[in-house]
């Protein structure tokens, strides 16, 4: 028995190729989660949180050292001045930031501008909210914005963007052009933009990270979000953020507080540490990622899958049509028997199937030597169909 409300929204597909993986005993090179631990500092401030007795609910909008350093962050980043009391907000991750932004702001039968591929919780959370998505695909082989296609999926309608840059899973970092595209129609349409930013210090080569938010006159029309799991490499703390106009985050709050309320008090602590003495880290993060990057985009081109090689996040697609392949799902089902590999279909982030279909993602942020046995696995299979 289910609440029509989830009607034909899956398992996220996350879960279902983990568990995968742990049954067969294949490398997982699937879901986005590191093998190593974030920077000792941060672990020990976790550590002195609880010895020094923050183990009790936190305020539902996050304790004021972290709102503090989470302003203070916007601002050495990018220059974007908040007042913690009342332009940012504590989440339980990023995900839960995504729910409580669309419960909080989206009304049924509200039309949200989306980029396909899109993480799964976006389409869970606005099918919830009782919205209407609105995709706009970045399409292989390059995975940019079209200008057009944006244009045209607004409608009278139309209220919101929900926006992801650096972008999963394609990899893609939309570059000032393509975010003033966004910022133009918004302001013409008068939309909100939601704009999730969890992977914004993990950017490679010469690419660069730019908040929409810092773009003129989208400061007040604007919810960023993102969250220390990905940046400090401690994703199983489940801390992000909302920032933005105080209206906004307002509204976040209000579903908020009826979700998980708040959470973590200790790791609030020692991501507000994060933030505020640890910046060094994503920076190095970012640099060793790269490098697995390209030992996982050398390795899939020597297998015949070729990848379009990622400018931000944890990810890289291939294509596995010329494989004989015609699903992505099947080729994932079935490749820990014939490789012990876990990878992600990539359909399972579209609307538009037949531009997903044979798509599929690998991620890198594991150890080299995991990527190594990924990589040899692959070599020794039979990966056409």
């Amino acid at each position: 028995m289910r609440a029509t409300r989830l009607d034909g929204i899956p398992p996220t597909i996350f879960s279902t190729m983990s568990a995968l993986a742990v049954r067969t005993g294949s490398v997982n090179l699937g879901q986005g989660f590191p093998d190593r631990d974030g920077p000792a500092g941060v672990l020990d401030a976790a550590r002195t949180a609880i010895a020094d007795g923050h183990n009790q609910y936190p305020p539902g909008i996050g304790i004021p050292p972290l709102r503090a350093a989470i302003a203070a962050h916007q601002q050495r980043h990018y220059g974007i001045e908040l007042d913690p009391d009342r332009e940012v907000c504590v989440t339980t991750g990023c995900t839960e930031a995504v729910a409580a932004a669309l419960l909080g702001l989206v009304d049924p039968g509200d039309e949200v501008v989306v980029l396909e591929p899109y993480y799964d919780s976006y389409v869970a959370m606005l099918q919830v909210a009782g919205a209407v998505r609105r995709p706009v695909t970045l399409r292989a082989p390059d995975f940019r914005l079209d200008a057009d296609e944006l244009r045209a999926a607004v409608t009278p309608r139309t209220r919101f963007v929900l926006l992801n840059s650096p972008h999963n899973p394609t990899g893609t970092v939309l570059t000032r052009e393509e975010l003033q595209a966004v910022a133009d129609l918004a302001i013409e349409h008068d939309l909100v933009v939601i704009t999730d930013e969890v992977y914004e210090h993990l950017v490679f080569d010469d690419h660069e990270h730019v908040p929409i938010a810092t773009l003129p006159g989208m400061a007040e029309r604007t919810l960023t979000l993102s969250s220390a799991g990905k940046s400090w490499s401690v994703t199983g703390w489940k801390v992000g953020w909302a920032t933005g106009p105080a209206p906004l985050v307002e509204s976040l709050l209000a579903a908020k507080q009826w979700l998980s309320f708040s959470s973590g008090t200790p790791f609030q602590h020692a991501v507000a540490h994060a933030l505020d003495h640890e910046a060094d880290f994503p920076l190095a993060l970012a640099k060793d990622l790269q490098g697995r990057r390209d030992l996982l985009c050398a390795g899939l081109a020597e297998v015949g899958l070729a990848p379009r090689v990622p400018e931000g996040t944890y990810f890289a697609l291939t294509d596995v049509g010329h494989l004989g392949w015609d699903d992505g799902l099947e080729f994932c089902e079935t490749l820990p028997e014939r490789a012990g590999v876990v990878a992600i279909p990539a359909q399972a982030f579209h609307d538009d199937l037949d531009a997903g279909r044979h798509l599929v993602r690998w991620a890198f942020c594991k150890e080299p030597d995991v990527i190594e046995d990924g990589l040899r696995r692959l070599r020794e299979a039979a990966l056409e169909k």
